[in-house]
């Protein structure tokens, strides 16, 4: 008997599928230029010496070489790096859905209100100024005033002068900061679980809200779920603006300085691109690495 072969070849895919290549193409295109081909041309160029003023010089594995073992800079950033990943990124994970899940309850209007009073904080651009008022190193700053006025100090605290406060005050600052995208993303996906899982729940047994929670809403919004956890980690080590914008750049003793910091100080001041580029995949490979571990750890949670 012949064998019928089930695949398809490209020219009957492309006509059954013809449409739907033709709207993804703009965000494929866009995708190419502006995302592959940067991470593509990045990792060639860390091979390379560069200093945007000659052509590129082939130099092996140096750049790598001199980062992971002669740099003791990049040892402090990813120290600080990973303090504020492994800080940041759970907790604003776990604000993020809980303050979802609270506001979800609420009447319509007030939802609507309270989801952009605390989105409001992650679009602004200048939202540093604030913190800065706030921990001012002087008597008229809001930290120092109330401090004094307790009777806790007698003197106003340098706050971005003294490198034992510098990173509690990036955590917090982050913190106040992370309600963003995966805030929206949670909210969107508590607003779409079928209504009628939980009437069905009730019937089997299902008593109070945290068992809704742990065997309805959760397993009911995985994909937003995964969207978030991809995005917190995204931002949880790639702070480097609130850190210039703060403590100043560079910051006493390094106390702020970031993996991203770090790219900043020698492609956007040294010019030295390829040990930039290096710095580049490197931060780009831990990203990848910590999004698969989470990946896994929440589909073997699901």
């Amino acid at each position: 008997m012949k064998k019928t072969n089930n695949k398809e070849s490209f020219r009957q895919v492309w006509q059954r599928h013809k449409s739907k290549y033709l709207m993804i193409a703009p965000f494929g295109l866009i995708f190419f230029l502006f995302t592959f081909l940067p991470v593509l041309v990045s990792v060639v160029l860390s091979f390379t010496s560069f200093n945007m003023a000659e052509m590129p010089k082939f130099s092996g594995v140096t750049n790598y070489i001199n980062l992971l073992v002669k740099d003791s800079v990049f040892v402090t950033a990813v120290k600080n790096t990973l303090v504020l990943a492994l800080v940041t990124g759970p907790l604003s994970y776990i604000m993020c859905f809980l303050f979802a899940w609270l506001i979800n309850e609420l009447p319509r209007i007030p939802r609507a209100i309270l989801t952009l009073v605390f989105y409001a904080p992650s679009i602004s651009g200048n939202a540093y100024i604030i913190w800065k008022l706030i921990f001012s190193s002087d008597t008229y700053g809001f930290a120092n005033a109330w401090l004094m006025k307790l009777g806790i100090t007698n003197e106003a605290i340098l706050w971005f002068e003294k490198a034992d406060y510098i990173l509690p005050i990036l955590i917090i600052v982050q913190l106040w900061l992370s309600l963003g995208v995966s805030f929206l993303s949670f909210i969107a996906g508590l607003q779409n679980v079928d209504r009628s899982l939980y009437e069905a729940a009730a019937v089997e047994g299902v008593k109070n809200r945290w068992q809704e929670l742990w065997y309805i809403t959760l397993p009911s919004m995985k994909p937003q779920l995964m969207f978030g956890a991809v995005m917190q980690i995204t931002n949880s080590l790639s702070i480097s603006s609130i850190s210039i914008d703060l403590v100043g750049f560079p910051s006493v003793d390094y106390a702020g300085h970031t993996i991203l910091t770090h790219l900043h100080d020698f492609g956007n001041l040294r010019y030295e691109m390829g040990y930039a580029c290096t710095i580049a995949v490197v931060l780009f490979f831990i990203m990848v690495l910590c999004n698969i571990l989470v990946q896994k750890l929440l589909r073997r949670m699901g």
